[in-house]
């Protein structure tokens, strides 16, 4: 959701707002914040992912947000979650539910509300929580999960907050929910005054039932316990959230993270690259000690970076 591609702006939206900021910062907030807040587009269901996309049992998943859905592939005892993340769809997993699927495992993922098969036109970044604690009663305890852009994020977060699940998989993650805010600001050319009235409606409009939201949306200042292994995965061409996002996670997560770097693949590809695919398997199978003993930190150029330095 960082940057232009994951919110639909045009230049004269953002001409608007940078000409609102030079009469009031308020006003430019408020005439930006539909532009942050906005899921459309909805990524529709790419020709390579329709075969799993059809062939998921579908359920409703009713939240305090709204409706989405709840997929589910697969029978076998040890289940895994995956999460999506902003503008995105568990069909994108595609790749990763064939993988895991032949290894045995049930694969469960949802679209969020407004996004993907779910209903409505707008949500919230706390949907995403609420998601997973329903996915979680109805499937729990997990395998691992997997988590995509924001859903990372809150996937770390879900974990932290009592999700039952050994181990986490981060793919292009944030490591912050404000992370996402200094970006836009950043991309749309907000004054940092008119930035921080934004921030602070959301926060009042969203969070206002936490003491300090961005302290719990932060995976840096907040790590999972020592006790749950990470595996994070990024490229280094990745135009919508900097590779340096799961280089600040992974430092946060010390000896139980390992950080696999690739080239070329960007935001979304990375999600069926040979070395994502290869690393998941691997820690979904046997967490960090698998990757270690596969030696996957030796893939063509590309290494897992088992300290950071």
């Amino acid at each position: 959701m960082a940057l232009s591609a994951a919110i639909p702006m045009t230049n004269a939206a953002i001409g608007v707002a940078r000409a609102a900021d030079l009469i009031s910062p308020a006003l430019a907030a408020r005439v930006s914040a539909p532009m942050f807040g906005s899921s459309r587009p909805v990524r529709r269901v790419h020709a390579s992912e329709r075969g799993v996309h059809e062939t998921a049992s579908r359920r409703p998943l009713r939240l305090p947000g709204g409706e989405g859905v709840a997929y589910e592939w697969g029978s076998g005892h040890r289940t895994v979650l995956l999460v999506h993340g902003w503008r995105g769809r568990a069909s994108q997993f595609a790749p990763i539910v064939r993988e895991l699927r032949a290894g045995g495992y049930r694969l469960v993922a949802f679209d969020a509300p407004a996004h993907g098969d779910g209903y409505g036109r707008r949500t919230v970044i706390r949907t995403w929580i609420d998601a997973i604690d329903a996915m979680h009663e109805r499937y729990g305890p997990f395998e691992a999960i997997v988590g995509h852009s924001l859903g990372a994020l809150t996937a770390i977060n879900a974990v932290r907050e009592g999700v039952s699940a050994p181990r986490v998989a981060a793919i292009a993650p944030v490591s912050s929910g404000r992370y996402l805010f200094d970006a836009f600001a950043g991309y749309v050319g907000l004054s940092e005054r008119a930035a921080e009235i934004q921030r602070d409606r959301y926060r009042e409009r969203v969070f206002s039932d936490f003491e300090d939201p961005w302290r719990y949306f932060d995976a840096v200042r907040a790590p999972m316990p020592p006790d749950i292994e990470l595996l994070l995965v990024h490229d280094r061409d990745d135009a919508q959230i900097a590779a340096s996002e799961s280089e600040r996670l992974h430092a946060a997560h010390g000896e139980n993270s390992r950080l696999l770097l690739t080239s070329g693949q960007g935001h979304g590809r990375v999600l069926a690259a040979d070395q994502t695919l290869d690393a998941v398997s691997s820690f979904v199978d046997g967490g960090i000690a698998a990757i270690d003993l596969d030696e996957i930190d030796e893939i063509g150029d590309e290494r897992v970076v088992n300290s950071f330095a």
